[in-house]
């Protein structure tokens, strides 16, 4: 089998974009449900464009759609997002130590076009490929955020011309989110932190009455977690709550037993 090697005279926007294109390619239909719903939450063309721009998260912009659509505070909505995007911060930082040698601005204009998707396809290069650079991985961002910007523009136009029905938004604010849940499960005890989480939320939805009760319920769920984890490792290695969880796709058995067992 013939293996293919780089044409070293392709012009780097194209040889990146071979590298970004299953990426961008996967954004068009989540991105176009997002302009659709952006729009049925009352963002106009435009208003979905910046908010696309500058925020560049689907999870994000889906959550802003289900809060405004029920009347939700904004105090509520910048914090749901401030700890929901949280996590770039960790992100990033494991990307910081292929960024040595740039300057204040080009780390500035990277953090802020960074993603998960994004990090994931940079991270890979950076790993796996010494030839991979910083500006490279900055046009993979750009690629990204313009085929989302773009998915985002059409749904919203494709969303003036159609009559959408509101109870959608929060559908698929659940089917996101309950997809993001499954997706991070390792082991027992993030099951355990979701659940202590769910018990939390309606407690404090009906104590509060708002969405900053989400907030809070977080919050509290999240130093739970932690302080378990770390009394857990600490304390009792082999606890059954550290016990792996497969993915659900995978063909091994769904959950993997330590050797002392």
């Amino acid at each position: 089998m013939t293996k293919l090697v780089p044409d070293p005279n392709e012009p780097k926007w194209r040889s990146t974009l071979k590298v970004a294109m299953p990426l961008n390619l996967s954004y068009i239909p989540i991105g176009l449900a997002c302009g659709v719903l952006l729009h049925a939450a009352g963002f106009n063309t435009i208003l979905t464009g910046l908010v696309s721009i500058f925020i560049f998260s689907g999870g994000a912009q889906f959550m802003i759609a289900s809060m405004l659509t029920i009347n939700a505070p904004l105090l509520s909505i910048v914090l749901m997002l401030f700890f929901l995007e949280l996590r770039y911060a960790l992100l990033g930082s494991s990307l910081s130590k292929y960024l040595i040698g740039t300057s204040e601005r080009f780390k500035l204009i990277f953090s802020v076009s960074m993603n998960d998707e994004n990090y994931a396809v940079n991270y890979l290069k950076f790993a796996t490929d010494k030839k991979w650079t910083p500006r490279e991985a900055l046009m993979v961002e750009h690629y990204s955020l313009l085929f989302w910007t773009v998915s985002n523009l059409v749904g919203s136009l494709i969303g003036s011309a159609l009559k959408i029905d509101l109870t959608v938004v929060h559908f698929a604010l659940t089917a996101l989110f309950l997809y993001m849940i499954i997706m991070q499960v390792k082991n027992r005890l993030t099951i355990l932190v979701g659940l202590i989480a769910a018990v939390l939320a309606v407690f404090f939805l009906v104590l509060t009455k708002s969405t900053l009760g989400l907030v809070i319920s977080t919050l509290i769920s999240s130093f739970i977690g932690f302080a378990l984890e770390h009394y857990l490792r600490k304390k009792k290695p082999n606890s059954r709550f550290l016990y792996s969880v497969k993915s659900p796709g995978s063909k091994e058995a769904a959950v993997e037993e330590s050797d002392e067992n």
